[in-house]
């Protein structure tokens, strides 16, 4: 297991998350949104066309790129379905105790062949300092020393402050144009930003502690 979490930060491109923003490598600052979703079928298609026209709108008036993703996972219904087995030995009536046992199995029977599975949407706003970009490109050249390298990796840390001030301008930028399109965003904090992106790179290792978790249940 630690070989394989070994393997996993060899790609992991994440310096550090401070104060909810990402700090990658190469000196560029990441931001992440969880977006709510909105049921775009029950809409009427001109609704739907309303909405459309709006997000392109959107896409068009920023001079930056942003990123969107949708994370799925199963949803463990373990704890849900202990509710429902300490309901059953609290009721008193047998016949209703009963209804509620077969309840459970139909439950616990209709997950294990249909799994549940939640999907949360996200938005990730980037920000890579110029001095972060020339920087890169003379890396690809070779055309500068170890201590010219020392200076413009001082600059990026220096700068930090007004980096994440440009960054955060940004992000009250997307989420002003998505509140438009009735879409609420909910910055990530610094735990839950360890979370998803730990769930994100050992997709495996999460899969395999649940079932583990499950079978001691």
């Amino acid at each position: 297991m630690a070989e394989q979490i070994a393997a996993s930060q060899q790609f992991v491109v994440i310096k550090e998350i401070k104060n909810g923003v990402l700090y990658l490598k190469q000196g560029g600052l990441r931001k992440v949104l969880m977006v709510n979703g909105i049921n775009f079928d029950l809409k009427s298609q001109e609704e739907q066309q309303l909405t459309l026209n709006s997000f392109q709108s959107f896409l068009n008036a920023l001079d930056f790129s942003i990123q969107f993703f949708v994370h799925s996972r199963k949803i463990n219904i373990s704890a849900y379905l202990e509710k429902i087995e300490a309901r059953k030995v609290e009721e008193p009536n047998e016949l209703l105790q009963l209804q509620i046992e077969e309840y459970g199995e139909f439950i616990s029977s209709f997950v294990e062949k249909n799994p549940i599975i939640s999907k949360d949407f996200f938005v990730v706003i980037p920000y890579d300092p110029i001095v972060v970009v020339e920087q890169a490109k003379k890396n690809i050249l070779g055309l500068f020393s170890k201590s010219k390298k020392q200076n413009k990796d001082k600059q990026v840390t220096d700068g930090a402050p007004k980096h994440v001030e440009q960054l955060n301008y940004r992000v009250d930028e997307v989420t002003a144009g998505l509140e438009q399109i009735g879409l609420h965003t909910t910055p990530l904090n610094d735990d839950e930003l360890t979370e998803l992106y730990y769930n994100l790179y050992n997709p495996q290792l999460i899969e395999r502690r649940r079932a583990e978790s499950q079978t001691k249940e």
